[in-house]
């Protein structure tokens, strides 16, 4: 049974080969009939083509051109003409313009003419009128015055004489102060010389009468400016260079007195703003600690003092700034706390105020366990 199924297959597969061979030889047995057709259509024609001679009418061209520079030559020509008739044109208008500006100018001028009479003979009146003010103004000045008049005249010529009178008497004061300035630095001697204290005499009334200032005098005979004189009393006069010296040092003093000030005044400020920080911040500690529910209890030492007496006077100190304090004696010595602080946050809060006042004046603060 298999062996007839091979065998009609092998059939089937040569006669399907037959057929197809079949098919392929007649296709090309009919592409070979139709290639001579094919090649007739494609061969060329063999007949010549007749080309047609150029002919030129060499003539005719020259006609045209000689026409047409003819025509470009008359179109030039007719340039010319009319510019040189605008020229024409505008060279009349500007001679007439010219003419009728100087007749325009001659007219104003002769009709200008009668206004300057005119003038002439109001300036003549008014010099009339000038000079007859000025006749009805003398009258008027020699008439008596009015008692008000009067009265206010009298007013300002006596507050000009208090003027007069004040001015002079502020510089005969100038003059007589520089007068005894003059006197006072003759009288100073030319080496440090002894006076001797006389009924009603002190170091201002002498700074006076030796124009020099009470600090200097004071300071030469090294007591202080406030001090009182006694009679009998023999002090120092400086001399010149001494008191020149002395006046540099004064205000080499004051200098160094007014930097110190302001040295003094920028820490007291700084060291405020820095206890007012640590105030914020120990209130800021405090009021976590009530939120969170810290626990334990932590004190701030500030001293160990050697006994109890000691360890009081410092508490009284930190109590008068305001703290809570208490002592604990130990075995090496009385200790000084302040506080206490629930939680270490709050205690280190304090320990930096307490570092930061001035009124204390500690920075050996530190933070312990209290219980």
């Amino acid at each position: 049974m298999s062996f007839s199924r091979q065998a009609l297959l092998g059939i089937g597969m040569i006669i399907g080969g037959s057929v197809m061979l079949y098919a392929m030889v007649q296709q090309i047995g009919d592409t070979n009939k139709s290639q001579p057709a094919s090649a007739m259509i494609d061969q060329p024609s063999a007949q010549p083509t007749s080309v047609q001679p150029l002919t030129t009418d060499i003539e005719t061209e020259k006609r045209i051109l000689a026409q047409k520079q003819k025509e470009r030559a008359a179109r030039v020509a007719e340039q010319e003409k009319r510019a040189q008739q605008f020229l024409t044109e505008q060279e009349a208008a500007e001679a007439q313009a010219l003419a009728k500006a100087r007749a325009e100018s001659q007219q104003y001028m002769a009709s200008s003419m009668p206004s300057v009479e005119d003038n002439a003979k109001d300036n003549a009146k008014d010099d009339t009128t000038d000079s007859t003010n000025k006749e009805a103004t003398t009258k008027i000045l020699a008439t008596p015055t009015s008692p008000v008049n009067s009265a206010s005249v009298t007013n300002a010529s006596a507050n000009n004489k208090q003027k007069a009178e004040q001015e002079a008497k502020r510089q005969a004061a100038a003059k007589k102060q520089a007068e005894a300035q003059v006197a006072a630095e003759k009288l100073l001697p030319k080496s440090p010389s002894d006076y001797q204290v006389k009924r009603g005499d002190g170091l201002i009334k002498l700074a006076r009468q030796y124009n020099m200032p009470v600090e200097v005098l004071a300071q030469a005979n090294n007591i202080s400016p406030s001090t009182s004189l006694q009679l009998g009393q023999n002090i120092t006069i400086p001399s010149r260079k001494q008191v020149q010296r002395l006046e540099r040092e004064a205000a080499n003093g004051k200098q160094a007195r007014e930097a110190s000030r302001q040295q003094e005044e920028a820490l007291a400020k700084k060291s405020a703003d820095a206890k007012r920080e640590a105030q914020q911040k120990l209130s800021e500690a405090r009021k976590e600690v009530k939120e969170t529910d810290a626990k334990g209890s932590f004190g701030v030492q500030v001293a160990l003092a050697n006994d109890q007496s000691k360890a009081d006077e410092l508490a009284k100190k930190f109590q008068s700034a305001g703290y809570r304090v208490k002592t604990s004696p130990t075995s090496r010595g009385v200790r000084v706390i302040v506080g206490p602080e629930r939680g270490k946050v709050a205690a280190l809060a304090l320990k930096d105020k307490i570092n930061s006042d001035p009124k204390v004046n500690t920075t050996s603060a530190w933070v312990l366990y209290w219980r």
